[in-house]
């Protein structure tokens, strides 16, 4: 006779970031028996700062404030505390991450400094629909066989070089890295940057390399509104903005009107245009950068 242990469902999950950690709580809830791999030494995902980039894993950088606030970031059964402020330092989103996984006590399920090798079907998959999971711990390898693999590596995991795309790059006798590599300014004291692309990534480097480098370039191909966190009467942007009735307008106005008014509302703090930041395109789908 078959009894509740035996008919859990094991589950593997990759990766121990923001996603990983609530699928982990989600298989408890649910009665499932989950395995969390995670590559690193500690859970948190980009969120856990390092000083360096020797692992080639994705960080934040040190001066990283959240473009979210807290309200419309945080899990939806473990608010954050009351006095974290609107928009916070990664060190302070981590330490909620912390507080979650200990007061699910969700650590004892994650294997830390293990790497997932590969993910097959099992040669019964049409029938038990399990899958073969092979790992790495220290140059030793495991083999276990799970009902169900959650991939929660993240979207930031690879970075994008297209190097190609620059003719005469070859040339170049400079340092070339990706955003993913930088963590402080102090190596570029005094140098003169290029900063290629204006997301909020490249947005907050450059702003940061230039109180330290003798010169930043910063280059956008399609320019971009740039705005502030907080919207009018100091409350969070992405708060105002997220209403039912901004869904509706936007379905029943038609949007070459709704670019307009956004077009002079963006250019109301300052003129696009004078900066060379002005859009063509029109706003829709059309990057914007906070500070």
């Amino acid at each position: 006779m078959l009894t509740r242990a035996s008919m859990t469902k094991r589950v593997a999950v990759i990766g121990a970031g923001v996603s990983g950690l609530s699928c982990i709580k989600c298989c408890l809830d649910e009665d499932l028996e989950p395995t969390c791999f995670e590559r690193s030494d500690d859970f948190g995902g980009l969120w856990k700062f390092t000083e360096d980039s020797k692992d080639r894993t994705t960080r934040v950088y040190r001066s990283l404030v959240t473009n979210v606030c807290k309200e419309m970031s945080c899990y939806s059964d473990f608010p954050f505390q009351e006095d974290f402020p609107n928009f916070m330092s990664h060190a302070k989103f981590w330490d909620y991450l912390q507080e979650f996984s200990e007061h699910f006590d969700l650590l004892k399920y994650i294997q830390f400094k293990t790497t997932v090798c590969s993910v097959t079907k099992c040669p019964d998959f049409s029938e038990t629909g399990q899958w073969d999971v092979v790992t790495e711990t220290e140059g030793k390898q495991n083999r276990a066989v799970f009902d169900a693999v959650m991939v929660c590596t993240g979207h930031f995991l690879n970075p994008h070089l297209p190097l190609g795309s620059f003719p005469g790059v070859h040339k170049f006798q400079g340092q070339i890295l990706h955003s993913q590599e930088y963590r402080t300014p102090e190596a570029f004291q005094g140098k003169r940057v290029l900063v290629i692309g204006l997301g909020n990534t490249g947005g907050d480097i450059a702003v940061e390399l230039s109180r330290t480098a003798a010169q930043v370039f910063l280059s956008t191909r399609t320019g971009a509104w740039v705005y502030s966190r907080s919207s009018v009467g100091g409350y969070p942007r992405n708060m105002m903005s997220t209403r039912r009735c901004n869904n509706l307008i936007a379905q029943v106005v038609p949007s070459c009107f709704l670019n307009w008014i956004q077009d002079r509302q963006m250019n109301k703090r300052f003129n696009h245009e004078n900066y060379g930041l002005s859009i063509t395109k029109g706003t829709v789908s059309i990057r914007q950068f906070i500070k």
